[in-house]
């Protein structure tokens, strides 16, 4: 039976996350005072005692939900499962894939997109850019409303995330625009979303210019298990191809659905784990392949739910 742990991205934060996995495991609760000594601060009590607005925070936000993840990953390790035979993860979630394929170590890791998120917050002034979801429309009338509403500012899908989501992102006065012809045209929900910046567009190229600096600095070495990238919709093993990757990740969009039909259709993925926080994942497969099997792990219930999957499945996973 293939099977790919996939993990989530900005988003899925909540208050109060990964304190039921830092009780419950040992290996967790590791992680997470190794990721609050790399980092200088407490990031774990973010995650436990954080109030929703400090969660919500770029620079808090991807260090906690990528600690949580890599907890939660700690977690089935020490449990005895057995590694994936994929990794992927949702924009700022590919760290925390590339964390568990062994390609960057969660000092390393946390370090970065702690600084990532600070320069995605300082490329675009606060309310400049702005971010929509796009219900029930195809790409190609998606990309059509956006080359029309750029109008010399930038305009563009951002996450192609199912058949049935697309998000976009650009000037706040793009996207509003942008919106009214897709609304025009028939497309029965567009809203705005309640983001800091404008993320996965050409507007975040200065935040990929000051990353792409820092990521230089950093071991990458190559992947145990294989990776679908979010820039290309591939697999990769190499490690300066993850780096490669993670760098052009900034401005270019999530190519989220390709990703997990290359996972089902081509690779015979039948289970997908969400490792981390939340289930925002979830709801993406179900409209990319409802008839794969789901599982999300981000306390000991999901552990359990975990090996009781792969028992009835008949595949080896735990202790």
């Amino acid at each position: 039976m293939a099977l790919a742990y996939i993990f989530p991205g900005q988003g899925s934060q909540y208050a109060g996350m990964g304190r039921a996995l830092s009780d419950s495991f040992a290996a967790a609760r590791a992680a997470f005072e190794e990721a609050d000594e790399a980092l200088g601060f407490s990031i774990s009590r973010v995650c436990f005692e954080g109030t929703a607005e400090e969660l919500q925070l770029t620079e808090n936000t991807q260090p906690a939900i990528l600690t949580t993840s890599v907890a939660a990953l700690r977690a089935l390790e020490a449990e005895g499962f057995a590694a994936p035979s994929f990794v992927a993860g949702h924009s700022l979630g590919e760290y925390s894939a590339l964390v568990a394929a062994g390609a960057l170590s969660l000092a390393d890791a946390v370090r970065t997109v702690r600084a990532r998120g600070r320069y995605m917050q300082e490329a675009v002034p606060v309310g400049a850019g702005a971010m929509a979801a796009i219900l029930g429309a195809d790409a190609k009338t998606v990309d059509g409303a956006c080359a029309e509403a750029a109008q010399g500012q930038v305009c563009s899908p951002a996450n192609l995330n199912s058949p049935k989501q697309i998000v976009i992102a650009g000037d706040a006065a793009a996207v509003d625009r942008a919106l009214d012809l897709l609304k025009s045209r028939g497309v029965r929900k567009a809203v705005k979303l309640n983001v800091s910046a404008p993320f996965h567009c050409a507007l975040m190229l200065p935040a990929q210019e000051r990353l792409a600096r820092d990521l230089e600095q950093v071991e990458f070495k190559d992947l145990r298990v294989p990776l679908v990238t979010n820039v290309d919709a591939r697999l990769i093993n190499a490690g300066d191809e993850a780096r490669d990757s993670l760098v052009r990740q900034v401005s270019s969009p999530v190519r989220w659905g390709e990703s997990m039909e290359l996972l089902t259709k081509e690779r015979g993925v039948t289970t997908f784990v969400e490792v981390g926080p939340g289930k925002v994942l979830a709801g993406l497969l179900r409209q990319i392949a409802p008839g794969a099997r789901y599982v999300n792990v981000e306390d000991a219930g999901g552990v359990e739910a975990l090996r009781g999957a792969l028992a009835e499945s008949g595949a080896a996973g735990g202790a």
